[in-house]
């Protein structure tokens, strides 16, 4: 009875790091995107021994680990067991481009991604995403705006594109066109609004076609990060927003 009980706690999984905080002097508590449960809080003894099952390295934003959980019912915070690198980085940690945008992104991740059940196509979607920038060489400038636009969708924010004609404002707030002026302040205005459709409508094979310079970019993301925040609780203004926008200067 006592075996069975702790094999039904313990259980393996794979996930995409999302967060690493310092606990206390020997604790870390890390955020995980998993395949098997969605998002999840868990512990880590922090080792700086070559032999510990668990090493504080592999924790990296965006990162993909393979571990062992003990996944109590009553608890919200899971003991890792045993952890090791699942998929490992070609390019992602070495390229201070793509390394900023991954920090930018699994915070951005950290604090839209709440459910706590698993949903696969959604997990996919965003081991396909991370797997596609750390394997392109070249022209991946807009790949976090494609991402933030193309996560909507998992999100249930897709914006309603069937309504665009020319003339029209995008009302961020309903995530539809209108003919006329919004009753609110959050819409864009006619130029930016016939952006909308196209930016949507690209993929990362296509992004590069898409040319933004430095500001158009910038304006870009303030807007998408603008958008999630009227339609997601509690959603803050991102500490690495402005390191990515530095980075890219």
């Amino acid at each position: 009875m006592v075996f069975s009980l702790l094999l039904y706690m313990l259980q393996k999984t794979v996930g995409i790091v999302l967060r690493c905080i310092k606990y206390n002097d020997s604790m870390n508590i890390v955020d995980v995107y998993t395949k098997l449960s969605g998002r999840a809080s868990f512990l880590v003894r922090i080792s700086r021994s070559r032999k510990s099952n668990v090493k504080s390295v592999l924790f990296q934003p965006l990162s993909f680990i393979e571990f062992e959980a003990d996944f109590r019912a009553k608890s919200s915070i899971y003991p890792i067991r045993n952890a090791k690198v699942w998929i490992p980085f070609q390019s992602i940690p070495y390229d201070p481009y793509k390394s900023t945008m991954a920090l930018f992104l699994s915070e951005f991740l950290y604090r839209a991604l709440k459910e706590e059940e698993g949903n696969e196509a959604l997990f996919a979607y965003l081991e396909n995403s991370i797997l596609w920038l750390d394997t392109c060489k070249s022209n991946f400038s807009n790949f976090h705006l494609v991402f933030l636009m193309r996560l909507s969708r998992f999100l249930g924010l897709y914006p309603n594109l069937s309504q665009y004609r020319e003339g029209a404002y995008f009302d961020m707030l309903n995530a539809q066109f209108s003919s006329s002026l919004p009753a609110h302040s959050a819409y864009l205005n006619v130029e930016e609004s016939a952006r909308v459709p196209l930016l949507m409508r690209i993929n990362y094979k296509t992004m590069h076609l898409v040319r933004m310079n430095r500001s158009q970019r910038d304006r870009c993301l303030f807007l998408i990060n603008d958008y999630y925040r009227l339609h997601l609780p509690d959603f803050p203004v991102l500490k690495s927003l402005d390191v990515l926008k530095a980075i890219f200067e």
